[in-house]
């Protein structure tokens, strides 16, 4: 089956402008996300997959290079097109006293809606149907700040999914949540990228989740990104390199990262 390319990376370069300045974090960067597959963005902390991510989200302006979407050049999107195109859910927690959980899901809707913001029925339908996709139609009428972590992700994936994107980017989106959370909500994203023939692209810190769930790794190291799917990885040696270090051992058969103790 040929997989159809959502984003490409042609010979990107990311970093920041200060003061005149160009830091430049990565360079040359060339890549593709597919559609109807979970991305999985690993790399330490620092290597600039947040920048990436910022970049890619077009909330930060590229030094070079260009990204692709949907066969169009990012730069050349306006807001309003690019909001009908690309969801982004970010690490931080919102901090919303005063609206429920559908509330904040029907926010997804702005793109769409007239100057005064009102839902119509068409509007409201796609809203349950983003709760019910995250199975969390009963959280609806609970306020945001009773939600615990793992809820409140869901609310804000419903919220993504109620804009209608066919791209959606996730920055972190385990970071807070205890571990029976995060597999949940890491294989709630596959599915979503799966049966909705989402394209899900996410920067994540758990790796052993990311090679068990994610469809394709893009492993970000300094002046390299190497990219293939989790066994492509293992089986070429690039995963054993990468987390071979003092004190861990990557077991290639079953993808999984095994501490070592001292006595050893």
């Amino acid at each position: 089956m040929t997989q159809e390319a959502s984003i490409e990376l042609r010979k990107l370069s990311i970093g920041y402008q200060t003061k005149g300045h160009e830091k430049l974090v990565a360079s040359d960067l060339s890549a593709t996300i597919y559609k109807g597959e979970l991305t999985c963005l690993l790399g330490q902390n620092g290597i600039g997959k947040s920048t990436l991510l910022r970049t890619l989200s077009a909330f930060q302006p590229s030094l070079g290079g260009e990204i692709m979407v949907a066969d169009k050049p990012l730069h050349r999107y306006s807001d309003k097109e690019l909001s009908r195109h690309i969801g982004v859910v970010l690490t931080e927690k919102p901090d919303l006293r005063n609206m429920t959980a559908r509330e904040l899901v029907e926010l997804g809707r702005s793109p769409y809606t007239g100057f005064w913001g009102g839902l119509t029925t068409a509007d409201n339908e796609v809203v349950d149907e983003a709760l019910r996709l995250v199975a969390i139609e009963q959280l609806a009428p609970r306020m945001v700040h009773t939600l615990s972590d793992g809820e409140r992700q869901k609310v804000m994936i419903a919220k993504a999914l109620a804009q209608q994107t066919p791209v959606i980017f996730l920055d972190e989106p385990t970071a807070f949540l205890d571990f029976p959370s995060k597999v949940e909500t890491m294989q709630l994203l596959g599915r979503l990228a799966h049966e909705q023939q989402k394209t899900i692209f996410l920067s994540t810190h758990d790796v052993e989740l990311a090679l068990q769930l994610g469809d394709r790794i893009w492993l970000m190291e300094r002046n390299s990104m190497t990219i293939g799917t989790p066994r492509q990885l293992a089986d070429d040696g690039t995963l054993n390199r990468y987390f071979g270090r003092v004190g861990t051992v990557f077991d290639a058969q079953s993808l999984t990262i095994r501490v070592v103790s001292a006595s050893h």
